[in-house]
């Protein structure tokens, strides 16, 4: 017979499935709250629909752990909208409450004033990909973005790379269209270079003149490598690394980069961003400083700020800066809060989570692994599997926390999780309801 215990879980996909999953097979009730109608997160939302196998994968482990009978799901259920975090903290009576939320808002571009013109030259990353995800749905009426060529983007990870192969899949595959060339998305995501090459074609020929990366850093100081440095051989594995995924995207998709650039200020023309200025930085005690008197205009169609994502802060949920504020203990409980706990991407800095911290490695791996021929991975998927186990160890920090419920709390929660499920159509039945709300693949 399970225990009598109840755990919420709010956020559904990776880091959330696999608390749910590390729980329930130590036979503890969870209830499993996700924003959308599926639990998918940034598997379905931000991870270029390109990595189709990829995804699937990801979501068929998702699918498995949250069947399990001791899961229940909540769909369209979001925290501080639809229900209050410290209502459902301090009074529903959860055993514990794990916030696994995700962090779905864009850091915010460093350049006075520049937030003005989100939506008038300025697009955000997690906006941007989710636009490319899902625009060929039947229906889709969330932001659309029209593709001009010249962008510019700023960034230097993995992410701001998806973006730049957004930028050149579309701008490309319009311009062979025009042509009579039909190219579809999956041919592109190969090599765009070999596309062009077998046309015998440039983009000069096609009129496109290209996007551009501008990192404040250093080429090989991307963060482009799981590698862990730990010892001058290391870095230099890892600068290697950083360095020839860079190429190689480079080379594939036709993109431009300008590294050891910072954005200072903005260009605005008509009340809308027509570019920014820079500075040249140069690299001084690890640190990226700009120079002055090294400012030069940089005018673009738009801007796409890629420098990373951040959680979105609730109501009744201490923060620190730009992430929630926690007690430094293995379990990383939220500050104020005997039961309450943050997950994966929730948490920055120690104590963060390491199956997400896994997870982001292991589609690094997977990324890179299409890019870099000589790069033995092993090594990578070895430490990936060396992460999940702690994720193990993250529950067994949260167990001693989780309080027993009465049958009268037990049997009133559960009254609760149903009246949300009936408010969403939704009859408990997990795996029907993931068959209907599926996305329109493309093949």
């Amino acid at each position: 017979m399970p225990s009598k215990h109840l755990v919420a879980i709010f956020g559904g996909a990776v880091s959330g499935a696999e608390a749910a999953n590390q729980l329930s097979q130590k036979g503890i009730n969870c209830v499993v709250f996700d924003q959308n109608n599926l639990p998918y997160g940034k598997i379905e939302d931000g991870l270029p629909k390109w990595h189709s196998k990829l995804r699937d994968k990801e979501e068929g482990k998702i699918d498995e752990k949250l069947s399990h009978p001791l899961v229940q799901f909540v769909p369209g259920v979001r925290l501080g909208r639809d229900v209050d975090f410290e209502d459902i903290a301090r009074n529903w009576g959860f055993s514990a409450v794990l916030l696994a939320i995700g962090a779905w808002k864009d850091r915010p571009l460093p350049v006075d004033g520049a937030d003005a013109y989100v939506g008038k030259g300025l697009i955000y990353q997690n906006a941007f990909i989710y636009w490319f995800n899902h625009k060929h749905e039947p229906g889709f009426d969330h932001v659309s973005y029209e593709i001009k060529d010249g962008a510019i983007v700023i960034g230097g990870g993995l992410a701001s790379l998806d973006v730049l192969k957004v930028l050149m899949i579309e701008t490309v595959q319009k311009a062979l269209k025009e042509r009579g060339h039909d190219y579809n998305m999956f041919q592109l995501d190969r090599s765009i270079a070999k596309v062009l090459d077998s046309l015998d074609l440039t983009l000069e020929d096609l009129g496109i003149e290209g996007c551009t990366l501008y990192y404040r850093r250093r080429i090989q100081d991307m963060p482009l490598s799981p590698f862990p440095v730990t010892s001058p051989e290391t870095l230099a594995k890892a600068e290697m690394v950083r360095t020839k995924v860079l190429n190689n995207y480079a080379t594939k998709y036709l993109f431009k980069v300008e590294p050891l650039h910072v954005p200072v200020s903005t260009i605005v023309e008509d009340g809308h961003l027509s570019g920014l200025v820079f500075k040249e930085t140069k690299i001084e005690d690890g640190r990226a400083v700009a120079i002055d008197g090294s400012e030069k205009e940089v005018r673009a169609p738009y801007v796409i700020s890629s420098i990373g994502s951040i959680p979105e802060m609730i109501t009744g949920i201490p923060s620190k800066g730009s992430s929630f504020k926690i007690i430094e203990d293995p379990a990383c409980r939220i500050e104020g809060y005997e039961s309450v706990f943050a997950l994966g991407n929730t948490v920055t800095g120690r104590g963060n989570i390491k199956e997400s911290m896994s997870h982001g490695r292991e589609i690094s791996i997977r990324l890179m692994a299409q890019h870099i021929d000589s790069i033995d991975t092993s090594v990578f998927e070895d430490g990936v599997e060396d992460n999940r186990s702690h994720i193990a160890d993250e529950v067994d920090g949260i167990i001693p926390h989780i309080k027993s419920i009465s049958d009268s709390q037990f049997d009133a929660l559960q009254e609760r999780i149903r009246g949300l499920q009936e408010a969403n159509g939704y009859d408990g039945d997990y795996r029907a309801w993931v068959a209907r709300h599926l996305p329109v693949r493309l093949e």
